[in-house]
């Protein structure tokens, strides 16, 4: 729990570390000027990825609530920002680095979107299941106050939906009398 705790106020401290990483860490071990100038561009583009990526991961709910990434999240991102920090050590190999960062920055943003989703598509199962079971007349869960979106839906019959009347019909027999003048 202490390393995805780490990552999750890890991801915003990287939007801006990372970058600066790279103009420091490209200028030290002895990349040209104009690489260096390159490299402030690219810089300035893996800044903001990884700054939209850190947004779509803290719009998941269960991130915001726990702070704490899931480990999927720690692997990809810890992968992702690796090699960023690897780009300055290895000045020939530099060029296949960049692409490969790149490769994985698209990979990680289109990961934390399917996330979203995927988080978002179990809330609204969880909400569907709540508002079944009470049209069906059953409580909620007793031990919570919604349920889990972890849970899997049950697949079992269920009896028609009767809205609110009970099984059996009832008849109301109106019967008119009309006076006479």
């Amino acid at each position: 729990m202490i390393i995805r705790r780490a990552f999750y106020h890890w991801q915003f401290i990287a939007a801006g570390t990372l970058p600066l990483w790279l103009l420091v860490g490209s200028a030290i071990f002895g990349s040209g000027a104009w690489a260096v100038l390159g490299i402030f561009f690219g810089a300035v583009l893996i800044g903001l990825g990884l700054l939209l990526v850190a947004l779509v991961v803290y719009a998941r709910k269960e991130v915001r609530e726990t702070r704490a990434l899931s480990y999927a999240d720690v692997g990809v991102l810890a992968l992702w920002h690796a090699l960023i920090i690897a780009i300055p050590f290895s000045t020939d190999a530099a060029g296949w680095l960049s692409v490969l960062v790149i490769i994985a920055g698209f990979a990680v943003f289109w990961f934390a979107v399917w996330e979203l989703f995927d988080a978002a598509r179990r809330r609204v199962l969880a909400m569907v299941d709540l508002v079944e079971q009470q049209a069906h007349g059953q409580s909620a869960p007793a031990g919570a106050q919604h349920p889990l979106p972890n849970q899997p839906r049950p697949h079992q019959a269920r009896p028609a939906a009767t809205f609110g009347r009970s099984a059996k019909p009832e008849v109301i027999v109106i019967e008119e009398k009309r006076d006479r003048l």
